[in-house]
């Protein structure tokens, strides 16, 4: 379901704009994201891949952890994240995690692959059954790794995520 854009999302995500412009100079890449709780921002991050050498790093990832750290909660839910770009993979698969519901974002990634930051190979690769990708998937020790989740249903303080 598409929503249409409010004028506080054009300020949010110019925000997010302004993060990626600004992060270049400081050695990260071109991309800015903000998380947004009501009205108020909760975490915001430009991309910081090269300057902290963690392929993760990315500004959607670090502004969730930094949003959850300053809310006390890995459920976020009830916030929006804005991005400068549209999320990558991994990007999109830790918005799911966080359960943000909304994204907002302006460059698409194909204005990113124009760049040179193109994510096609993985949105290729995720499409195809797993022994036929270029990184070899190998499982062993399944039944010693299933012990773990039994573990974890007899747990009497678990909490699920």
């Amino acid at each position: 379901m598409k929503m249409k854009s409010s004028p506080e999302d054009k300020t949010f995500l110019r925000a997010a704009i302004e993060l990626a412009g600004s992060n270049i100079g400081s050695g990260g890449g071109p991309f800015g994201a903000v998380v947004v709780r009501g009205n108020q921002i909760v975490g915001q991050s430009g991309n910081r891949v090269v300057p902290e050498n963690d392929p993760t790093a990315h500004a959607e990832v670090q502004a969730i952890r930094l949003a959850a750290k300053l809310l006390g909660t890995y459920d976020l839910s009830d916030c929006v994240i804005y991005s400068s770009c549209e999320p990558c993979p991994m990007c999109l698969g830790a918005i799911y995690w966080a359960g943000i519901k909304r994204v907002v974002y302006s460059a698409d990634r194909h204005m990113a692959a124009a760049a040179g930051f193109s994510d096609e190979l993985i949105y290729r690769e995720l499409a195809l059954p797993s022994d036929e990708r270029i990184i070899v998937m190998d499982q062993s020790l399944s039944q010693e790794g299933g012990k773990v989740f039994e573990k974890w249903e007899e747990y009497p303080d678990k909490i699920r995520y």
